[in-house]
């Protein structure tokens, strides 16, 4: 796909790509114990490893499929709160969405607001039809948000990359 992603806006959320200047804020996301519990420990272990995966995964992603990581923040005061996006991971058909919070923005509806903005503008912008979600079998919170936002349960997969069994949601686009 050559076309960037660009920015969304809700009524209170700024959706964009992350870019390196994201850098110490993504080091304090992958840090936090649910990022570490339910997505993975990525080894960030300073401000400049965190600019190394922005640069080497999240970038060169945006770079391939025109889409990548998003950094959402609140429009009221610019204060960045979590990450959503689309990815392409080996072993799923199509594209995954992911989404994650700093623990003081969870429960807000944040987190719905994003993923839901994020879904429509891929399928008006990008033509995407099918998105699929992973997520922990114990992970209730993701796939109580993934049932909210019209995803439905497709089975098990075992995802190399991931090294366990996740439980895969599909949701069909019009």
């Amino acid at each position: 796909m050559n076309d960037q992603f660009g920015s969304i806006e809700t009524e209170r959320l700024i959706i964009q790509t992350t870019t390196v200047e994201d850098e110490e804020f993504i080091y304090e996301l992958l840090n936090t114990k649910k990022w570490i519990q339910y997505i993975g420990d990525r080894k960030i272990e300073t401000v400049e490893d965190a600019r190394a995966y922005i640069e080497n995964r999240m970038l060169t992603a945006l770079a391939e499929y025109g889409f990548s990581n998003n950094t959402i923040s609140l429009k009221s005061n610019k204060k960045k709160i979590g990450v959503c996006g689309l990815y392409k991971k080996q072993g799923l058909d199509h594209f995954d969405i992911g989404f994650a919070l700093l623990p003081a923005y969870e429960g807000l509806g944040y987190a719905f607001e994003a993923c839901q903005a994020l879904i429509e503008y891929s399928r008006t912008k990008f033509e995407i039809d099918r998105i699929q979600a992973i997520t922990l079998e114990d992970n209730e919170a993701s796939q109580k948000l993934l049932g909210r936002l019209g995803f439905v349960r497709q089975g098990r997969v075992f995802l190399e990359e991931e090294g366990e069994e996740l439980l895969l949601f599909f949701k069909e686009q019009n």
